[in-house]
């Protein structure tokens, strides 16, 4: 590693520099990033990409009174490694060390913390407001992908902010290509002319001087105004950001620092919001994520010299969900795919190619999404919506009014369900189960091995209510075979081993802990009964009341909060029935859930079968 950055030691440093040595510390950056990332993961193919706008950025702003705020914040490695954590990049996403998304207790430099999408204009107008209550002088700049944009909330906050005129700076990023080669040098030529100080101050004169003609007379002055518009829009390519109060300047060329610090500079000078289109391609500088940013969006470990990962990928619940949806698609033409921008990471992307008319990316618009699919359903079709378990909580209130109230038949293909491990607080899917089985007409699923999710999904698509299934991150605990279900029951569990006054009742994957434990409390003398909770809702009701008759303990486990889970929803039935049991509930507790191995993850919280039987142990 050369002098420049080895040598960097605060904010203030990047202002000194000539544009040849930010040029060189750019390249000097990206070499650091490969080498870090490629031994802990991480998202590269983003970060690559804004390394020469965040250089612009840190030598513009002064944050020690500017405000940066990025959205999604999986770009913020560089302002992590000039905002003093460069020597702490080996702990990046580890247990303990640098989370891969902003974070306040991090550093005094990250204002805001994110890892969902299209929040950052509102959280940086937010702040830009306070800063005009308080009569600050300060620039408030928000970072935003051309992918946030499409949320729904990126453009509520558009709306907001240039019918008010709050003197904000937003930066959208925008790493499709064909938008640079398309707009050519005539959009260049006119952002700088834009931009212009003597331009702007030229043409509020201009304006000022019509207004004072006497007599000019109201039809001739809204014919003035037309005409202008008329030429606006044919010449300005940001007439949809400047028809909403916004000025547009761009695009320019987001690796070129020199171009994209000038047009900073004078933003800074302009009266009311800005938005600074640059142009920037993911992946810059490594040759595997420029062929391949899909890949190295979000990656594990991987080798420098090849881009192919350390560890050879097993099968995963996405890809047997994948692998399924097209065989049940075949086979019945009325299956529709819908996914928000996650294509690839639910594993739709062989449906795409297969059935590229019954896919529907819709974006970064979860809501828009569930809605979608409600209207589909109503016409007929089986949608099926494959998303994250962390980004569907955005879309709650479409669940609950368009599609449980009337009952339609969507299908919920809930990927990265219980913990997801180094993305973190932002991503951990424990909430679904709380927000879900409180929702009237849904029924919930998780299957407890892969195998059991392909069964699920052929039941799955022959009912007529909405289903949500929900499976992990990965793949199943290598050493366990286990037979699937292939018939299945609303309400009826499946019971693994049924010998024992304790009954360990586990939902998804939390079945394979249960087997592990039941097998080594056997070594003990302790024999309990292990349940398959196939069905959250719901329950299975004639099984709990025989359990409770027999006077079994039980012993519920899931990957999900406590608060509204499979045990708070077991044990307000098993309370009814006013019999003497005991009941214990392993789950997550009432807090965030920091990033780290899933291994490590599940000790802290007493879900590996070590946890497991200690606490099994006390009521024994």
């Amino acid at each position: 590693m050369s002098n420049l950055l080895d040598n960097y030691k605060n904010i203030n440093d990047i202002k000194n520099m000539s544009i040849k040595e930010k040029e060189q510390l750019a390249k000097e950056i990206r070499l650091f990033l490969i080498d870090k990332v490629s031994k802990t993961g991480g998202h590269l193919a983003s970060n690559l990409g804004v390394v020469e706008l965040t250089l612009s950025l840190f030598d513009v702003l002064d944050l020690n009174k500017d405000k940066l705020i990025w959205d999604v914040g999986h770009q913020a490695y560089i302002h992590k490694i000039l905002t003093g954590r460069k020597d702490k990049f080996e702990t990046l996403r580890q247990f303990g060390g640098l989370s891969g998304f902003p974070k306040r207790s991090e550093s005094i430099y990250d204002f805001f913390e994110t890892g969902h999408s299209s929040t950052s204009i509102s959280a940086a107008l937010g702040m830009a407001r306070a800063r005009d209550l308080r009569n600050e002088n300060s620039e408030v700049v928000a970072v935003i992908g051309d992918g946030a944009l499409t949320g729904g909330m990126a453009l509520e906050a558009l709306n907001d902010v240039g019918y008010r005129k709050t003197k904000l700076i937003i930066i959208l990023n925008d790493n499709q290509m064909s938008i640079g080669r398309n707009v050519g040098g005539l959009s260049t030529y006119l952002s700088k002319l834009r931009i212009d100080p003597k331009y702007n101050k030229f043409k509020e004169e201009i304006e000022s001087t019509i207004k004072r003609i006497p007599n000019i007379g109201k039809g001739m002055a809204k014919y003035l105004e037309r005409i202008k518009n008329g030429i606006k829009q044919m010449l300005v390519p940001g007439m949809f950001f400047e028809d909403m109060g916004i000025k547009y300047l761009g695009p320019i060329d987001g690796h070129n620092i020199k171009e994209v610090t000038e047009v900073l500079d004078r933003a800074k000078n302009i009266k009311g919001p800005v938005i600074l289109h640059v142009i920037t391609k993911k992946g810059k500088g490594y040759e595997f994520a420029e062929k391949n940013p899909g890949k190295f969006h979000g990656i594990g470990p991987f080798h420098c010299d090849s881009g192919e990962l350390c560890v050879t990928s097993c099968d995963t619940y996405s890809k047997a969900f994948g692998d399924e949806i097209i065989e049940l698609a075949e086979e019945n033409n009325s299956i529709v795919g819908i996914t928000a921008a996650m294509r690839d990471g639910t594993g739709f992307n062989k449906f795409a190619e297969r059935f590229p008319d019954r896919f529907f990316d819709v974006g970064i618009a979860e809501q828009h999404a569930v809605t979608l699919a409600a209207g589909m359903s109503k016409e007929g079709l089986k949608p099926i919506f494959a998303v994250y378990s962390t980004f569907l909580q955005r879309a709650y209130d479409q669940i609950l009014h368009d599609i449980c109230i009337q009952k339609l038949p969507v299908i919920f293909a809930i990927d990265r369900a219980g913990i997801v491990g180094d993305d973190g607080e932002t991503h951990q899917g424990v909430f679904d189960l709380s927000y879900l089985t409180h929702m009237p007409n849904m029924t919930v699923m998780s299957p407890k091995c892969i195998p059991e999710l392909k069964y699920m999904f052929k039941w799955a698509v022959n009912q007529n209510c909405p289903i949500a299934i929900r499976y992990p991150r990965g793949g199943d605990n290598a050493g366990l075979q286990l037979e699937p279900i292939k018939n299945f029951k609303p309400g009826s569990w499946e019971v693994l081993h049924g010998e024992g006054k304790i009954a360990l009742i586990a939902q998804g994957k939390m079945v394979q802990h249960a087997l592990l434990v039941k097998e080594k409390l056997k070594k003990s003398g302790i024999n309990v009964r292990v349940i398959n909770a196939c069905f959250i809702k719901p329950l299975d009701k004639k099984l709990l009341e025989d359990l409770v008759e027999e006077e079994v303990n039980l012993v519920t486990i899931e990957d999900n909060v406590l608060r509204g889970g499979l045990g708070s929803y077991i044990l307000e039935y098993v309370n009814s029935l006013d019999k003497k049991v005991k009941i214990l509930n392993l789950g997550f507790k009432d807090e965030f859930i920091p990033h780290g191995k899933t291994d490590i993850l599940y000790k802290l919280y007493g879900l590996d079968p070590e946890g497991i039987i200690k606490s099994i142990l006390k009521i024994v």
